[in-house]
């Protein structure tokens, strides 16, 4: 059974969300892979509460599927699971039921939703475009892709609206080549065939794409500019389950920075990064002592970042943060095009918020 054709239409309301166990995800073996279904849940949706998720599941949202070494017959049927303590191993596909009532289809406002200002449908503006790829200057505050509580307005649900029917069947799904925090602004990379986009992957994984991202961060930094060579893993003191940390057992990250311009206790920082680790260029700025400003997760008490998460931040949190979202923008990218093979550009000037809030401190 396929929940979720490889084409799906993006500008159509998401109904579920389809997850599946994988044992590297966890750094374990196969073998060793035995996770109860709300725990697992729970590590996907870190903005919900235990509680909240045992709920989805005590509600009949949440399918599994039934071709796992605990139930080897009835392969590829999700059936419903009510119980949180439900064994998962590794390959077990868990499917999660949108409620109909937050199937909110793209050209309806959702009450509540927190969104880049203006109009909630603004079209994209097109940095560079050929038959094959596609980039874009992604808003901040602009989900790239339906998860969690952002379901009715993402980038990749704008691009599917904006290219419209008769492109989307010639030229294929349009599909992400790499990823960017809801809260990061500037420019991002789809690839407009299945062809263009792993070919595009090829090149971010193999590093042959220039990225460059603009930073605003706390304090004036006593050097102009420097290497960093720390390696990244898990967090290991943190309740956050997506907090990165430098970790000496971590992956190898390497960030070149430099400073653009200096106001009164702060700096715009050009990063340039040779890895692509999570996180990778705030957790190497907090290393250095200058967190991004308006960071929830680094630089501040990551209580915060729970109360975005919960909706609970008040007036005292964002005086501290000085900014609704982390100061991070990506400037420029450079790659290949799958089309013509030479190389490309595409460039995003740094963000209004930015630079007002750059200007409010010269």
């Amino acid at each position: 059974m396929r929940l979720f054709p490889r084409d799906r239409d993006l500008s159509q309301p998401l109904e579920c969300v389809e997850l599946v166990v994988r044992a590297s995800d966890f750094g374990l073996t196969v073998e060793a892979v035995e996770m109860r279904l709300d725990q697992f849940l729970a590590r996907h949706m870190p903005w919900r509460s235990r509680s909240s998720v045992q709920g989805l599941v005590k509600g009949g949202h949440v399918l599994v599927d039934a071709a796992t070494p605990e139930h080897p017959t009835g392969a590829g049927q999700a059936l419903v699971e009510r119980r949180p303590g439900r064994k998962l191993r590794h390959g077990s596909r868990v499917v999660i039921v949108i409620p109909q009532e937050l199937r909110v289809p793209l050209a309806a406002r959702a009450a509540g939703v927190e969104h880049h200002a203006g109009n909630q449908f603004d079209e994209l503006c097109v940095l560079y475009r050929d038959r094959a790829c596609l980039a874009l200057d992604k808003p901040a505050m602009l989900a790239v892709h339906p998860s969690g509580r952002h379901l009715s307005d993402t980038l990749i649900q704008r691009v599917h609206r904006m290219l419209g029917t008769q492109d989307l069947r010639r030229e294929g799904r349009p599909r992400l080549a790499h990823r960017l925090d809801r809260e990061t602004s500037g420019v991002i990379l789809i690839g407009l065939d299945p062809r263009a986009h792993a070919e595009l992957m090829r090149q971010f994984e193999e590093r042959e794409v220039e990225k460059e991202y603009l930073a605003v961060v706390q304090g004036e930094p006593e050097h102009q500019g420097g290497r960093i060579e720390l390696p990244i893993g898990r967090s290991r003191g943190s309740r956050i389950q997506l907090k990165m940390a430098v970790q000496m057992d971590g992956q190898e990250a390497v960030t070149e920075w430099r400073v653009v311009r200096r106001v009164r206790g702060y700096a715009l920082v050009s990063c340039r990064i040779g890895t692509g680790r999570q996180h990778q260029i705030r957790v190497h700025l907090e290393a250095i002592g200058h967190p991004v400003v308006g960071d929830k997760l680094y630089g501040y008490d990551e209580n915060l970042f729970q109360k975005a998460a919960d909706g609970t931040l008040t007036s005292e949190d964002y005086r501290v943060l000085e900014l609704p979202r982390q100061a991070l923008h990506s400037h420029r990218l450079v790659f290949t095009s799958p089309e013509t093979g030479a190389r490309a550009e595409a460039v995003s000037p740094l963000a209004a918020d930015l630079q007002r809030f750059l200007d409010a401190h010269s």
